[in-house]
């Protein structure tokens, strides 16, 4: 089993920003991480509307740090992280994919490979924060069909010599885009949500799956589902790897062993630092409770 780092930038840090990455990036190497997963949120808002709750915390309610916060880009940050690491993983954690545009994505996607040499994770969701939808244009009405759409259109762009795409939310003509990512086919989606409909995307469409904020118990029960849905698509546990994020849950080393015997294959845990200082406790702090444990698993 692998550990990985869920994380933001939001500018504010003591170092100049091409140093505090670069630095970071070394502290993850240095300590055996596998992979950074960078969040997105390009608006937040200084009030939320209650009829969209928040989904990772009990009472629904959005942090409230979320107010108080810039967060950098997500494809920006993993670019730059690209430049300055050499086994990192590289991953948005999660782009909310329907709010981009496509071909776009495809684009950055693909460079971020290049420049990474075959280490970008095309890590997509559909976000919770329909007020987000609304700033940028975007319907927030049928985003999941919105988004297997663009899923689709994405591998064509990164996978085919002349690509086209012909659905309801999108349509691209015959066209080229260069250049072509390193992982071929296509670097892996790993798609993030715990509904039904999230793991019917995941069976249908994705490499991964990232469950956020469960215990093993709770990611036993969705696992179940995940499998129904595989079955269906001629798919089985074993074409999916399976990635979980704790966040605020409760994790140890009997936790890991359980989540091992899921058959996830890697953890990914929260760690923040306001500069390298403080950040490399932190990632001294996962490495020494977690590293060592997961590698056995």
């Amino acid at each position: 089993m692998k550990i990985g780092v869920q994380t933001l930038f939001n500018g504010e840090q003591r170092e100049p920003l091409a140093e505090h990455l670069a630095g970071v990036a070394k502290i993850l190497e240095e300590r055996s991480f596998s992979s950074i997963w960078v969040s997105e949120h390009v608006v937040t808002f200084p009030h939320y509307d209650p009829r969209y709750p928040y989904p990772y915390n009990d009472d629904h309610i959005p942090p409230a740090f979320l107010s108080r916060v810039g967060i950098l880009d997500p494809m920006s940050t993993v670019t730059a992280l690209a430049m300055c690491s050499k086994t990192l993983m590289l991953a948005p954690g999660v782009a909310i994919l329907p709010q981009r545009n496509p071909v776009y994505f495809a684009k950055e996607g693909a460079c971020i490979d290049q420049i990474s040499g075959g280490r970008f994770i095309a890590g997509i969701g559909l976000g919770w924060s329909a007020q987000e939808y609304e700033a940028l244009g975007v319907p927030w009405e049928h985003r999941g069909a919105r988004m297997n759409e663009y899923i689709e259109l994405i591998k064509a762009l990164w996978r085919d010599d002349v690509a086209s795409f012909n659905g309801k939310y999108y349509q691209l003509p015959e066209c080229i885009q260069l250049p072509k990512p390193i992982q071929r086919p296509h670097p892996p989606f790993y798609i993030g949500g715990e509904s039904d409909p999230a793991l019917r995307r995941v069976a249908k469409h994705a490499q991964g799956w990232v469950g956020f904020r469960m215990t093993p118990d709770e990611f036993s029960a969705r696992l179940k589902v995940l499998k129904g849905y595989l079955s269906e698509q001629g798919r089985s546990l074993d074409d999916i790897d399976i990635v979980v994020s704790p966040a605020d849950k409760p994790c140890d080393k009997d936790t890991l062993a359980q989540y091992a015997e899921l058959g996830v294959s890697q953890v990914v845990m929260i760690c923040m630092g306001s500069d390298l200082d403080s950040y490399r406790d932190a990632a001294d702090k996962l490495a020494e409770d977690f590293i060592v444990t997961a590698s056995r698993q």
